[in-house]
């Protein structure tokens, strides 16, 4: 299982490389729209091989909620960013998510209230965010918010399935979100990216395929098993490793550069993240 997470990490990490370099191949909701209706066919095809049920009438308005949350606007988000800062900070600001899950959380999900512990997380995560971002009074700013945004969609998709869609199959979840998704990534891409310029190549469809096959419908697959086989915190706990690899890919295969300011804040996010889902691990130290 712990090699399980590892692989999963350096592929979620690695591809915000990938999706930066699909950037020079295709409009980025373009790019997003071709990945994930890769991954869509590919979960389409293993669950009719697997005879996975249909979702119910009732689940169907929340699929189309979270697929509007965690495949379209948050991978538009994301997409966008990358075209205006570097992978390693985007990886960053979308995997502090945990922190406004659990700020949602204590409002709307009964047993799981805020404590000290994820106080003092939450306080330090957002310091932590602001350096990261290194704020100056350029346009950047707004791009770095916009990349934030996508962890408050994603938080937001995982709540509702924390409320809404518990009792979904795994594999009938992540298919139909993501499918219902994708067709919003279509319908961006056919508003806002009409008469932009794509380039077919080898190099870009291999980047599609990576983005589609392995880090969209392998890894949300490898993510539902381990979800499944280990105690959420500790899972939750383990994305950590997801913006650390982010950030290094970046700098091997990017020649980012980072300020000693953001690698300051990308600690502190890494730490409070950590502080809010440690809890229970200590708990079950002996």
């Amino acid at each position: 299982m712990n090699a399980g997470i590892i692989i999963l990490c350096l592929i979620w990490g690695f591809n915000f490389v990938i999706m930066k370099w699909g950037n020079d191949y295709f409009p980025p909701g373009e790019f997003a729209a071709l990945r994930f209706s890769t991954g869509a066919l590919v979960l389409l095809g293993v669950s009719f091989i697997k005879r996975v049920p249909l979702p119910s009438k009732s689940d169907l308005r929340w699929l189309i909620l979270c697929g509007i949350f965690q495949t379209a606007y948050f991978n538009i988000a994301i997409q966008v960013s990358l075209n205006y800062i570097d992978a390693g900070l985007t990886s960053v600001l979308t995997y502090s998510m945990p922190l406004f899950l659990t700020l949602m959380a204590h409002q709307w999900i009964p047993g799981d209230r805020l404590t000290a512990r994820k106080m003092v997380g939450i306080v330090v995560g957002i310091i932590g965010l602001f350096l990261a971002m290194n704020i100056q009074l350029d346009g950047s700013v707004f791009i770095m918010l916009f990349a934030l945004s996508s962890a408050v969609s994603w938080a937001t998709a995982n709540l509702l399935l924390k409320l809404k869609l518990q009792h979904c199959n795994a594999v009938q979840y992540t298919t139909w979100q993501m499918t219902i998704g994708t067709i919003g990534l279509w319908a961006y891409t056919l508003l806002f990216e009409q008469g932009a310029e794509s380039q077919w190549e080898l190099t870009s469809i291999f980047y599609i395929l990576f983005a589609g096959v392995i880090a969209s419908a392998l890894a949300f697959v490898m993510w539902s098993y381990i979800l499944k086989h280990t105690e959420a915190s500790k899972a939750s706990t383990s994305i950590l490793l997801v913006p650390i690899v982010g950030v290094i890919s970046g700098v091997i295969f990017l020649d980012e550069t980072l300020s000693i300011i953001t690698v300051a804040g990308i600690a502190l996010v890494l730490i409070g993240v950590y502080i809010v889902n440690g809890k229970s691990l200590s708990k079950n130290k002996p």
